[in-house]
Formats: structure tokens, sequence, C-alpha cells
């Protein structure tokens, strides 16, 4: 059975992962018949925002601790992420993927990366394996592809354009497709991007995730 890890970025489109976009690619993941295994960074949320107001709120919470609402407390620091044990990587986007994974809500194309996340990411990376981003979260492939890296937002001018400003190539994509790049065997899916219902996001993350199966 294939394995593949997935890094998650807390519980909440506004401040973590994207949970419509993380439930549906770990169902994609069982139903390929692959295994799933969850992790994320052991830091503090950049902010949180009350999902019912979208007004700010003045606590702090744990991003590890948050994404284990959505894994059902199975997973663990991104840190021990040893990349021989699995087969391929997924990220959800969501937020949490531009504020707690990055800082690139806060810093565009100048961002930086949690360096636990960076470094697991690009060790999929240099050992070739597959690789699956969804949503916002390719706004990291840059730094950790490095220049010329293909990948798609969807179709935002403003994202796309920070995108190549790091150095990768936007290729824009609708909501039910992916786009590859072949030669980093990478993936990646506009999702919440542009879908208007979970249907959409289905679409082109099921997509996704049977490529992403196949190549692993």
């Amino acid at each position: 059975m294939k394995k593949i890890a997935v890094i998650l970025s807390g519980s909440g489109v506004f401040d973590g992962t994207e949970i419509h976009e993380a439930v549906l690619a770990l169902l994609a993941i069982e139903q390929q018949g692959a295994s799933w295994y969850c992790f994320a960074p052991n830091i503090d949320q950049y902010q949180v925002i009350n999902h019912l107001n979208g007004e700010v709120s003045h606590e702090i919470r744990n991003v590890l601790v948050e994404s284990a609402r959505i894994a059902r407390g199975n997973i663990f620091d991104v840190a021990t992420l040893n990349i021989n044990d699995y087969d391929a990587l997924l990220v959800p986007g969501g937020f949490g993927a531009a504020n707690n994974l990055s800082d690139f809500a806060l810093h565009g194309s100048a961002c930086q990366i949690n360096e636990d996340v960076k470094q697991a990411c690009q060790a999929f990376a240099q050992a070739n394996k597959p690789a699956g981003y969804l949503c916002i979260a390719p706004t990291l492939i840059p730094q950790i592809y490095g220049p010329g890296a293909k990948a798609t937002i969807g179709n935002d001018p403003d994202t796309a354009a920070a995108f190549n400003a790091m150095g990768g190539e936007h290729i824009q994509c609708p909501v039910d497709d992916f786009v590859l790049d072949q030669k980093r065997r990478l993936l990646t899916t506009p999702a919440y991007m542009l879908a208007t219902n979970i249907s959409e996001a289905a679409t082109g993350i099921n997509k996704l995730v049977r490529e992403l199966i196949k190549l692993a």
C-alpha cells in the first residue's frame, strides 16, 4: 500500500487548513487504495479567526493541536517526517498555508517558509518523489523546487504574479483539472481558489490524487 504524507496548517479556512480540501484529499487517497499520514508544524498560529463572524479572536492556538482536529488525533510534528517512509506528499490549502506554513499572506513574493515544513517538502523534491499542492499551497513551490517550477493557483492575477516573481511558472487552470510538472513530478489544482462549492473542489482534487498515487 502506498503511503502519502499530508501536511496540515491548522483547522479552518481563514486561519488554518481548508477542511473540505483536506477531507476530500484524505478520502481520495483511501479510495485510490493508499494510506495517509498527517503532519503539521508544532508552532503557534499566526492568528485565530472566528469563523462565524470573520473577526480576529485574540487567543493563541497551536497549529499541530488544531490540525489534530482534522486528523482525529492521528498526526505528528512535521519535524519528525522521514521521507524514506512515504511515497508521496500532499499539501492542502487554506489561509494556514499562507500564514502558518509560510508568511506569504503578509510578504507575498518575499515570503519565507517555516523551516521544518521547507525541509520536509524539499526532501520529497530532492528524492524525486511526487507531490501535490492544493489551492493557495502552491505559493510554497518556487522556494522548494527552484526556478522554472510549473504550477497553478487557478487564475488570480496577483497571486500568479507573485508566484512568477519568485521564479515559478504559473499556468492558468480550471477548477476541475490539475497541472502536472512532469520533470518535477509536481501536481497542483486550484480547489477553493476557484471552487464555489464542495463538489467543484472535489473534481480537481480527485483527479490530482488519482495521478499522484499513479506516480508514487
